[in-house]
This record gives structure tokens, C-alpha cells and sequence, in this order.
């Protein structure tokens, strides 16, 4: 396959748990959704891409929102990684189905079902042409599934972190409520951080910050992931 033409050899690709429950974002997961997520996936690691993913764990249980109803956060955080893993055997499931050999690999110890998170091992699988999908967060509570996308990413020395979300990119203001917001092509780490823009977890981005990786926010719609590989401006960056 020839990867001359692509401006990101090796991604990781983060993917909302929401994103996996259909058009109705509640609960579960919805199987032509998961088939869809698979399908373009397919696609893109068909043109060469190395691709990590990592998938939340939302539309099961948010840890989060647990310990604002009164749970321990820590037990509730667990609670929250191990939905990642049903995601994530679910979209192996939906990915080998669409022709890609793929490998789970979590930060919590479960080896009846996927294999440990070993840096070196996962660099392996993706040269040898599979996809990675990385569950359990980063194995400790406390931390979303956000900043284990952007850990993951600076480990396996991936190009760029893409976010695949339900809206175009990131707004300077909440669309949903003000029908003026201004959708941004670019963006820097620290006014990101500064004015709070949302989309991507603050503690992620000063990750990327520290370490110079580049952060895309795009529309999860058939095609964007492999545009944004080859380097067309799809959604916002935001860099230095």
C-alpha cells in the first residue's frame, strides 16, 4: 500500500462510547451504528494507516456521573473503565468483520478477554498491519478516557490524535445555545485551555500541549478520518 501520500502514517483515533448507542445517544449499542463505525474504519487502515483506537465507555456507565449520584469515584471510575472493554470487544467483533485484523489490548488485567497494554507489543501489532483498539483508560480512576486517548497516542509515537465527534469541530461558543457560535479552524492549546472550549478533556490537551501533539476535532460522517489522514482541513486543529 503506498503511504506516500498521507500526512498521518499512525493516528489515534478517540471515540465517544455515545457514538456507539445510534442517533438516539442514550444507552447501549446500536449494531448498524457499530457496523457503520467499523466500515469506515476499514477504510482507512485499507489505505495504509496505522490506527489506534480508543472508545469511551458513556453509553454503558460514566464513572463521573456515578460518583454525582453518590458513589465512591474511584469504584464508580472502574466501573466506568470496564464499559470501555465492552466497547472495545464489540467494535474487534464489528472491525474482523469488515476484514481487519485487529487486537484489544487494556489497561486493566483481564486475559480471557483481550491482552494486557504492553507499549512495545502494541507498536508490533500496528506494523504489522492491525488495528489496536486500547481499553480500560489508562487502568487508573480519576482520568477519562480522553487523556488515556492522548497517553496512548505520544506512546505508540502516532502523528496525530483525532476526536470523532457529533458536532463539526469546536465552536467558541456552545452551538446548542447560541445560534451565533463561529466554528474554529484552528486553535491554540492554551486558548483552548484558557476559555474552557470543551469537546476534549482539559487535562488531554495539556498533555498534547506539553508534548507538541497535534489534536483534530472532526464530525464522526463517513470519509472524515481517511480526509483528515491525507490531509484535507476537516474540523478544528489545535496546536501550538
Amino acid at each position: 500500500m503506498d503511504t506516500s501520500k498521507l500526512r498521518y502514517p499512525r493516528v489515534v483515533v478517540k471515540l465517544s462510547g455515545e457514538a456507539l448507542s445510534g442517533s438516539t445517544g442514550g444507552s447501549g449499542i446500536d449494531t448498524s451504528t457499530l457496523r457503520a463505525t467499523a466500515t469506515e474504519l476499514a477504510e482507512v487502515h485499507a489505505t495504509g494507516v496505522q490506527i489506534g483506537i480508543v472508545v469511551g465507555g458513556g453509553n454503558i456507565f460514566r464513572g463521573l456521573r456515578g460518583a454525582s449520584e453518590g458513589m465512591d469515584r474511584a469504584q464508580s471510575d472502574y466501573m466506568g473503565m470496564l464499559a470501555t472493554v465492552i466497547n472495545s470487544l464489540a467494535l474487534q467483533d464489528a472491525l474482523e468483520r469488515a476484514g481487519v485484523p485487529t487486537r484489544v489490548m487494556t489497561a486493566l488485567e483481564i486475559k480471557q478477554v483481550a491482552e494486557p497494554y504492553i507499549r512495545r507489543r502494541a507498536i508490533h501489532h500496528l506494523e504489522r498491519g492491525m488495528a489496536v483498539v486500547f481499553a480500560g483508560g489508562t487502568g487508573n480512576p480519576y482520568f477519562s478516557t480522553d487523556s488515556a486517548a492522548a497517553l496512548r497516542a505520544m506512546e505508540i509515537r502516532a502523528g496525530a490524535l483525532f476526536k470523532a465527534t457529533k458536532v463539526d469541530g469546536i465552536y467558541d461558543r456552545d452551538p446548542a445555545r447560541d445560534p451565533n457560535a463561529q466554528l474554529l479552524r484552528r486553535v491554540s492549546y492554551d486558548r483552548f485551555l484558557a476559555e474552557h472550549l470543551g469537546v476534549m478533556d482539559s487535562t488531554a490537551v495539556a498533555l498534547c500541549r506539553e508534548h507538541g501533539l497535534p489534536i483534530r476535532v472532526f464530525r464522526m460522517v463517513p470519509g472524515n478520518i481517511r480526509r483528515v489522514c491525507v490531509g484535507e482541513d476537516v474540523g478544528t486543529v489545535v496546536e501550538t
